[in-house]
């Protein structure tokens, strides 16, 4: 029984060491195969060997094993040798048409440039030990079958379908304008017998560059997998919907750039890529293609846009109507893709937006034309014909201050899918020049004191008389101002007390907190009435008057304002209050006395009546 279980004990020891031994065995690695490559096309299969022995740096020969030939093996290209290729592969090899590259010190590639139909057959890819011993494997193989071009590429019609790497030499011509849009199509197909999955790209580049991977810049593309996805700017532009590319029917794609830039021009091409999914799950481009579609103009709608007014010069007077036109020229987009804002603007340098219509037809007055001081003046801007148009700006009662320099100002917008409207132009007519004849109206003002001395806790009283030289209805604001000096400063003017131009009468506050009053006491003749006046008040008060016009549209204009001289208010003292102070004083200070004499008598009599 003993003698039976040795020699299985030694069978089962020998196994555990055989295994031990493979363990670290070198090894060859190669792709798993078949590969199937496109005839013309480049292919590259990588090589390394792993758990050897010796120097990091390990050498590599390629060998092929044709179909007619399978066991004898052709020389190909070695990595320590540069004899080593046979007389077949030798002139390829010195042209650099198929060449080893090291990846690292124990992995190369083999790279063929331009595969041809010998090719196809068993490649090994053997390593020379290093190893103290041989043991493990020293090659691998892999099958790569070259099959033929079967991928095809064809532009629009009436052009013939194209085969070449770089097919057609005519081209379409489009010309567009900014804002259209953009369709182009190319028909792609494969009948190859693997299968494949193809990658359509459509790509533009500048209209006299030579069309590579460099200057080619992708547009939008449908990858093998059937993810769509644009590149660099044009991505953003396809996640808003701006363009778009699908499949029609079985063969066909079509690319649509609903509104094109000027930046959109150039040569267009469909590049169409074939691939194949390898023994190792990785997808491989096996051909590719590429069909100039269409060559682009972009018309730029800045380029196009034009803007004038008319007349160029107006004399008119105040109170008359004021009308204007603006004449625009540009392209005519099917709305809603461009719409247009007018605007007419007057003044040199720092201009004032006098009126707006926007791009949805809503008229907008400036701020200097809408406020309570002037009143809602009647101010329209109206356009008259379609689309670019001419508008125009009218003024139903003009002010003087409506004279100067017009400019009339179009913005073009174009709207995209989302409805956001993107600037792409804008123009700004000749000024032209608006004269106003007007009457002058010359105002004088004067401040004076009827009652030159106040005494505190009297009524002071202000005038402010009003001299107002003018042909037309004149209405006239006053307001009282009091110069206040905080901390040594320059003095600063306070509102006390104003008369509205309606007669509208708002009191500010003094500084004593007493009351106030103003009434009209003649025809241009205000006054104001400071009531128990006090030291706080005092100071160097004046009035401003403003002169204010009132046309027929019931608008209000400034004709002009001025200040009257200063007149200085000084509260005196009492006679009464000059002597109650010394006064009090003088009984305070005698009854004080007379105390002292009473207590010191009272304190001596007392002392003698103690020592009685």
């Amino acid at each position: 029984m003993g003698a039976m279980r040795e020699p299985l004990r030694r069978g089962v020891l020998g196994s555990l060491l055989l295994l031990l031994g493979l363990c670290g065995a070198r090894e060859v690695h190669l792709p798993p195969g078949p590969l199937f490559r496109v005839e013309g096309t480049a292919i590259s299969i990588p090589c390394s060997v792993s758990e050897y022995e010796g120097p990091t740096l390990q050498h590599f020969e390629w060998f092929l094993y044709r179909p007619t030939a399978p066991e004898i093996s052709i020389g190909i290209v070695s990595t320590r040798d540069p004899a080593f290729p046979y007389a077949v592969f030798s002139p390829r090899v010195q042209s650099g048409e198929v060449s080893v590259q090291r990846l690292r010190g124990d992995a190369v590639e083999l790279r063929v440039a331009r595969l041809r139909a010998e090719d196809a057959g068993v490649y090994e890819c053997y390593t020379p030990t290093t190893d103290s011993m041989y043991h493990g494997n020293y090659s691998s193989k892999v099958v790569l079958k070259v099959i033929p071009d079967m991928l095809w590429v064809s532009a629009p019609t009436p052009r013939p379908h194209l085969r070449g790497r770089m097919a057609g030499t005519s081209l379409l011509q489009l010309s567009l304008s900014e804002g259209q849009e953009l369709q182009l199509s190319c028909t792609a197909q494969s009948q190859t017998q693997q299968h494949t999955h193809l990658s359509v790209s459509f790509g533009v580049s500048a209209p006299d560059a030579p069309v590579g991977r460099q200057t080619l810049q992708e547009v939008v593309g449908v990858r093998h997998d059937f993810a769509v996805e644009a590149d660099g700017s044009f991505a953003e532009r396809y996640r808003a919907g701006e363009l778009s590319v699908a499949k029609a029917g079985s063969e066909q794609y079509k690319l649509a750039i609903g509104q094109v830039r000027p930046g959109d021009a150039g040569t267009y091409h469909c590049t169409v890529g074939e691939w194949i999914q390898d023994p190792d799950g990785s997808w491989q481009l096996i051909a590719e293609k590429r069909a100039a579609l269409a060559q682009v103009t972009v018309q730029s709608i800045a380029s196009q846009l034009a803007v004038s007014a008319s007349p160029p010069g107006v004399r008119l007077s105040a109170g008359d109507a004021l009308e204007l036109l603006c004449n625009l020229s540009g392209p005519v987009l099917p709305a809603p893709h461009l719409a247009y804002a007018v605007s007419w603007e007057v003044g040199e340098g720092d201009r004032l937006l006098m009126a707006q219509l926007d791009t949805d037809g809503v008229a907008v007055l400036g701020e200097s034309y809408v406020n309570s001081q002037v009143g809602q003046r009647q101010v329209s801007l109206q356009k008259l014909t379609p689309d670019p148009g001419s508008y125009r700006l009218r003024i139903e009662s003009a002010q003087p201050g409506d004279a100067g320099t017009y400019r009339c100002v179009a913005r073009a917008y174009i709207r995209s899918p989302d409805a956001q409207l993107r600037e792409v132009a804008n123009s700004r007519s000749q000024g032209l020049k608006v004269h106003m004849k007007s009457e002058a109206v010359v105002l004088e003002v004067y401040a004076w004191l009827p009652v030159p001395a106040t005494y505190r806790g009297d009524t002071a009283e202000l005038l402010c008389n009003i001299s107002v030289e003018s042909t037309q209805a004149v209405h006239v604001a006053v307001s009282w101002w009091v110069e206040v000096t905080v901390r040594e400063e320059e003095p600063q003017g306070r509102m006390v007390a104003s008369v509205s131009r309606e007669g509208v009468a708002e009191l500010g506050r003094r500084a004593s907190g007493g009351d106030m009053s103003l009434d009209k006491v003649g025809p241009q003749c205000h006054r104001l009435r400071l009531h128990g006046v006090q030291p706080s008040d005092e100071g160097r008060y004046h009035c401003a008057v403003t002169s204010w016009v009132r046309y027929p549209d019931r608008s209000w204009y400034n004709a002009g304002a001025v200040k009257s001289n200063s007149v200085a208010v000084y509260p005196y003292a009492r006679v009464m209050d000059t002597l109650f102070i010394p006064l009090i004083v003088g009984i305070a200070s005698a009854l004080f006395t007379g105390i002292t004499i009473l207590a010191t008598i009272t304190c001596c009599f007392m002392r003698r009546l103690r020592k009685r």
